[in-house]
């Protein structure tokens, strides 16, 4: 199963917008929805590292 990178990070945003208070406790709860945003938009825009095809070794000598 996948993560809907996307959906998740929209979700995040809201709940940082709801966080208007100028308390501690919604300062706080700012920062370390910051760095979650962050971490999911990393991962949302993160390319797939690609696989490396070996060859077998008889096609290798055919080519030669």
């Amino acid at each position: 199963m996948t993560s809907d990178f996307s959906a998740a990070r929209l979700h995040l945003e809201r709940a940082y917008d709801y966080l208007r208070g100028n308390d501690e406790t919604s300062r706080s709860a700012c920062v370390a929805l910051d760095l979650l945003i962050e971490t999911v938009a990393e991962a949302q825009h993160r390319k797939p590292e690609p696989g490396v095809l070996e060859f077998p070794q008889a096609a290798m000598r055919q080519i030669v």
